[in-house]
């Protein structure tokens, strides 16, 4: 017996101007997977991201999450759902501490509003609150700076510390939108890592990503854009050898990069 889909999207279209960004793109996302989606600069990678997380609205399709369908549902009511994502840039509060940032993901799950937990106004929820940020930060190996303030963190720790404030709702679907952009490969292989655990804690993940070798040694399944339609789906090692996404995008570096992921 088929299970549901923890994600599914149905003809997604969506043009600003005259410019169509995407085109009738369909997936599926089962629990569990790590599920990359790639392609060049301009395919609509962000955009598919900003029309699941509620931030657009398609022209046509729908977007369902775990059976129900959500399409347009703005990103605090799909939070609420358990549809939790970071951003490709840098999001993080850098005059509070790494703990103060994964609390303020917390605030969903918490009765008094964020500020008063800040301000050790909370009580038990606020304390219940700190443990839980405690438990994140040791998760993305930051657990010895939690008192650090965020902006003084190395920059590869800054992209783990918002991972885990994306975590802090307690999400059953992940998007990550370039996690390891801007990393060298020391950096990648920690976020790679914290990724591992995330799935391993049943947490599914959706990636957008340009690094290739982290795509293609972490992913379950991979959709590949160009031009905002559906160039190919499939394994790593189909889509590494796809002549229309080697053609696209790989290009022969990208392709001998991903061979030897």
């Amino acid at each position: 017996m088929s299970t549901v889909p923890i994600l599914e999207l149905d003809g997604i279209s969506i043009a600003f101007g005259g410019l169509k960004a995407l085109s009738n793109v369909c997936f599926r996302v089962e629990k569990g997977e790590i599920f990359s989606v790639i392609g060049p600069n301009g395919a609509g990678k962000t955009t598919l991201f900003n029309i699941v997380s509620g931030v657009y609205r398609p022209q046509s399709g729908s977007v369902k999450l775990a059976g129900t369908t959500v399409t347009g549902e703005p990103p605090n009511r799909l939070a609420a759902r358990g549809l939790s994502r970071s951003f490709q840039n840098l999001q993080i509060f850098a005059r509070m501490s790494a703990a103060e940032n994964v609390m303020v993901g917390r605030h969903l799950k918490e009765s008094r509003n964020v500020a008063a937990h800040l301000l050790g106004l909370g009580g038990r929820d606020n304390r219940a609150s700190r443990a839980r940020a405690m438990e994140l930060l040791a998760l993305i190996g930051l657990e010895g700076e939690a008192d650090t303030p965020a902006g003084a963190l190395p920059y590869g720790a800054a992209k783990r510390l918002e991972i885990a404030r994306a975590l802090a709702t307690e999400p059953s679907l992940l998007l990550l939108d370039e996690p390891a952009a801007g990393c060298n490969p020391v950096e990648t292989g920690e976020i790679e890592e914290v990724i591992r655990r995330i799935a391993a804690m049943g947490v599914t993940v959706v990636l957008v990503e340009h690094d290739m070798k982290l795509v293609m040694r972490i992913s379950d399944r991979i959709h590949v854009l160009n031009y905002g339609e559906t160039l190919a789906e499939g394994r790593p090692q189909d889509i590494r050898t796809h002549p229309k996404v080697v053609e696209a995008y790989l290009g022969r570096h990208g392709a001998r990069e991903a061979a030897h992921a």
